[in-house]
């Protein structure tokens, strides 16, 4: 079965079952606070360096058309 990828959201509205003797839901909430908010941090730092690696590419390919020497056939 696919599962959708993990978002801060989706961790953080996350709901388990209650069982009779499962484990402390105030613990099990304040652990997927914790995860979803270092999932958002990791997002927000992936996206940061999406955004400056097409940057770089963009600048390379300015520079090699301006000073990589031509190859003609």
């Amino acid at each position: 079965m696919a599962h959708l990828p993990l978002c801060a959201g989706r961790v953080r509205d996350h709901r388990f079952p209650l069982v009779r003797r499962g484990l402390d839901p105030g613990e099990v909430t304040a652990f997927l606070h914790r995860v979803a908010d270092d999932l958002a941090t990791l997002h927000a730092e992936l996206d940061r360096i999406r955004h400056e690696n097409t940057r770089i590419k963009q600048h390379l390919r300015d520079w090699q058309s301006r000073f990589a020497p031509r190859v003609h056939r």
